[in-house]
């Protein structure tokens, strides 16, 4: 399953592990050698540090475009895999028996766009993501994620009704809950037993790339199924298990600095790197991703929406640009990552001669960036978050820098032009000073995208 869409995803070596014995292992199906699974499972993520008190590892993928800037194509392929390998869950009903389409939802921030390939390729009549900004939807549930930097994660579905509202008997429609990683599936089966109070089902499967649960996991798994009288699937590209050293979270802080900035900022570039906003069509009423959910009529004209909005970009990238071939770095903002996910998709099927397009997005994750051979995150950029209502720092993590999923020293040439894709919400100019910070420390040009607004009335899009 490393291979996606004909491109390899090649392990590498981790500075992580020979430096601090982080060592992460394949799990293979029962009867199956373990070499190659543990290829797939090395091919699917890299090892970091991040600045967390509560735990000090990072599972980078290599195929989900967050920290990473990864080839679109890859990106869209893996999460129409997960999809895929989900729906083969789904078809094992009795013969006979008829299993309706699976509302999907997925979790803020990593997994909205992954979530959201995961529901294009089930054709599922919802999607939802978990957020963390209040837009003045009501708040129907609410979860803490124990082990993150941001715990809070907020449903805010409008309308409600897919997600809340007692029947005489559970739903049978099978909810379908996706992350990046399943490391404990503790934050998952909180939200099961949330969900399941407000709208008790039948049927749930936890989807995500890689599983690292381990057997005292599984058994709460199996145990809150019992509980509830439900099924409850697990279904992921690879799994295996993370061995950590005794104290890590104290000799990482130790050694890189708890305290210190997570940024390696490049030598200031010789001018000003130019910044020019545009703003970006995009239907009323058809929303830019899943925070108040995202129907099968919305997937229906997503696609010229995408178009014309990929047009759009397209009429104002620089062209007069050294060398070849060029490459563009698409960034999604935090939870906005599907639209400029679609958006880089577009620009790179067009097949321009000597352009070369990749795709990440904005975090909050302050993870420690160190440029040496075998580590994943060379270089992180601190931003203003793009919600005035929150002061806690983002990053963009190697933009500029490049990636690639080359089996040693993962560099590629630098960006030539950084595409920041914003929505509307932002009411204070940060998305401007974000562009600026982004054009400062690569020197490269930066497009600030600005889609329209979605109309966020309740009701509005429905």
């Amino acid at each position: 399953m490393s291979e996606l869409r004909g491109m390899t995803i090649a392990p590498a070596p981790s500075w992580v592990a020979d430096r601090f014995g982080v060592r992460v292992r394949a799990v293979p199906p029962a009867g199956e050698p373990t070499e190659p699974a543990q290829r797939t499972l090395d091919g699917l993520i890299r090892l970091a540090l991040r600045r967390n008190p509560k735990r000090a590892q990072l599972l980078v993928s290599t195929v989900l475009g967050k920290h990473l800037p990864t080839d679109p194509r890859v990106v869209i392929e893996a999460g129409s895999q997960l999809g895929r390998a989900v729906a083969d869950r789904l078809d094992d009903a009795p013969a006979g028996e008829r299993v309706p389409a699976p509302v999907v939802l997925g979790f803020a921030e990593t997994a909205t766009s992954l979530g959201h390939l995961v529901a294009d390729a089930l054709d599922a009549p919802v999607y939802l993501h978990s957020t963390r900004r209040r837009t003045g939807v009501p708040v129907v549930a609410g979860f803490e994620e124990v082990h993150s930097h941001a715990t809070g994660h907020l449903l805010c579905p409008d309308p409600a009704e897919p997600f809340v509202g007692l029947g005489e008997a559970p739903d049978p429609t099978p909810l379908v809950l996706v992350d990046d990683e399943l490391s404990t599936g503790a934050t998952a089966m909180a939200l099961i037993r949330e969900l399941h109070r407000l709208r008790p089902r039948t049927r749930y499967v936890l989807a995500g790339l890689v599983d690292l649960r381990g057997p005292a996991d599984r058994d709460r798994l199996t145990a809150l199924a019992a509980e509830l009288g439900c099924r409850i699937d697990v279904v992921a590209l690879a799994r295996g298990t993370v061995e950590l050293p005794r104290g890590l979270v104290d000799v990482v802080a130790a050694e890189l600095g708890a305290a210190g900035s997570p940024s390696v900022a490049p030598a200031p570039a010789p001018a000003p790197a130019k910044v020019t906003r545009v703003a970006v069509p995009w239907p009323a009423g058809l929303p830019q991703g899943g925070r108040h959910g995202f129907t099968a009529a919305h997937r229906a004209v997503a696609d010229e929406a995408v178009t014309a909005a990929a047009a759009a970009l397209r009429a104002v990238l620089p062209t007069e640009l050294p060398g070849s071939p060029h490459t563009v770095v698409v960034l999604g903002s935090e939870e906005l990552m599907y639209v400029p996910l679609r958006l880089a998709q577009r620009l790179a099927s067009d097949g321009e001669p000597g352009l070369r397009v990749l795709y990440q997005s904005t975090t909050r994750s302050p993870v420690h960036a160190v440029d040496r051979p075998g580590y994943p995150i060379r270089r992180s950029i601190p931003l203003p978050a793009f919600d005035p209502a929150d002061e806690v720092p983002r990053y963009v993590h190697n933009a500029g820098a490049g990636w690639d999923a080359g089996p040693a020293d993962e560099r590629i040439a630098e960006a030539d032009v950084v595409v920041l894709v914003v929505d509307a919400i932002d009411g204070a100019g940060r998305a401007d000073q974000a562009a600026a910070a982004i054009a400062g420390a690569t020197g490269a040009p930066v497009v600030l995208a600005v889609l329209q607004a979605e109309r966020l009335e309740r009701g509005a899009t429905r």
